[in-house]
């Protein structure tokens, strides 16, 4: 998964209000903390401890463990689209002061999965926009990135942000099996490959249902 250049903002109240629900949950010192059946996961061989945190509050090594898993998962994979791999511009994403972290950690303390993702504004509608879930190898297909995927979405929705968005490459088939097995489908924003236009990426998102469709 990656980031897309976006931002279309109206000036109106309703936007106002939008903007105010993520600036509330960007306020908040740990997302996860209400979530308390959701602070570890202990199943299929697997037994971690999950934070949630700021960029900023992650020390070099632990940004550097997250950076390393990313690059060993997604580095082919960006290399085979049009966008290319670019590690300066992707480590400076990672540590951008808007981002946070999710981060799945063994006992001994290493990141064996993670989330980077952001409460923003995405084309009018404010959303918990997931830029990366990277998992290790050996604990995929264990249960851990759907329990984290629902982490997320349950901080989303409690926040009263309006859909989980993120962007995924279409050749990537393992990650769009996966989402779109737990509910994302293509998002109204997703751009539409012509005879003329292909597009490597498309976007999925799954949306708040306590909040009706504006």
């Amino acid at each position: 998964m990656f980031s897309r250049k976006k931002k279309i903002k109206k000036k109106s109240k309703v936007l106002t209000e939008d903007e105010e629900i993520v600036k509330k949950a960007n306020d908040q010192n740990n997302p996860l903390g209400h979530l308390v059946a959701f602070h570890s996961f202990s199943r299929n061989g697997l037994d971690v401890a999950l934070k949630c945190c700021k960029a900023s509050q992650l020390d070099k090594i632990t940004i550097d463990q997250l950076f390393d898993l990313l690059k060993k998962n997604m580095k082919q994979m960006y290399e085979e689209s049009a966008w290319g791999w670019n590690e300066k511009d992707k480590f400076f994403e990672m540590t951008e002061n808007s981002a946070w972290y999710l981060i799945a950690s063994t006992k001994e303390g290493k990141p064996i999965a993670f989330s980077h993702f952001r409460f923003d504004m995405d084309y009018g509608l404010p959303v918990l926009y997931c830029y990366e879930l990277q998992l290790e190898l050996e604990c995929r297909h264990k249960g851990l990135g759907r329990f984290m995927l629902q982490v997320l979405e349950l901080m989303a929705f409690s926040a009263n942000l309006r859909k989980v968005v993120l962007t995924v490459f279409v050749h990537n088939l393992n990650a769009v099996g996966f989402f779109k097995s737990h509910g994302y489908v293509v998002d109204e924003t997703s751009p539409a490959s012509t005879l003329e236009e292909q597009f490597d990426y498309e976007i999925l998102s799954k949306n708040n249902k306590r909040i009706s469709k504006s």
